[in-house]
């Protein structure tokens, strides 16, 4: 049920969104230097790589690490950058990743390849079993302002409570977020 759910929404909003996805892939190429897309490499269910879509906001020599790991992100970022992100129109590529089935709309994030630590702490708790998603419990926790081993005891939670009820639910609270910026670092 909860892939049919995934492919319907995904493939329904990669419609109607469309227009929107192009506005901004030729808005990322007019202000900075390479492709509009960034194709992150990330951890997937059961930790199999895959590679995640994003629309780039960052500048194309950005080091490969975690946003929060960079000394000072803003100068990393693009002249759109930072609206991409804290719009969060960045993560709209996302969508192909829901529909050929290495992400689900709801679930914990996908980790970066590098990424360690949460990586073993998913791992060591279970939570590598579930499908990475484009929004999850601890993105409408905290977002990015909370701790890996907090952000890893939301996931776990979501895990033990998973129903179709609580990805509306949290579906609901990541368009909340979104449209009045909340817990989004640039």
């Amino acid at each position: 049920m909860k892939r049919l759910f995934d492919v319907l929404m995904a493939g329904s909003a990669l419609i109607a969104l469309a227009p929107v996805m192009a506005g901004v892939a030729v808005a990322v190429r007019l202000t900075s230097q390479g492709p509009a897309i960034y194709w992150s490499d990330r951890v997937g269910r059961d930790n199999r790589l895959f590679r995640m879509p994003k629309f780039r906001s960052m500048r194309i020599d950005t080091p490969p690490v975690a946003t929060h790991l960079l000394a000072d992100t803003r100068s990393w970022l693009t002249p759109i950058g930072g609206f991409l992100r804290k719009s969060s129109l960045d993560e709209l590529p996302q969508l192909w990743s829901i529909l050929v089935g290495d992400m689900s709309i709801v679930g914990p994030r996908p980790a970066l390849f590098n990424q360690d630590d949460l990586i073993a702490l998913r791992t060591e708790h279970g939570v590598h079993r579930l499908r990475p998603g484009l929004t999850g419990w601890a993105q409408v926790n905290g977002r990015d302002e909370i701790p890996i081993p907090d952000k890893v005891v939301l996931d776990l939670a979501y895990l033990h409570q998973q129903t179709l009820l609580l990805d509306l639910r949290i579906l609901w609270m990541t368009i909340d977020k979104v449209i009045h910026a909340k817990d989004i670092s640039h």
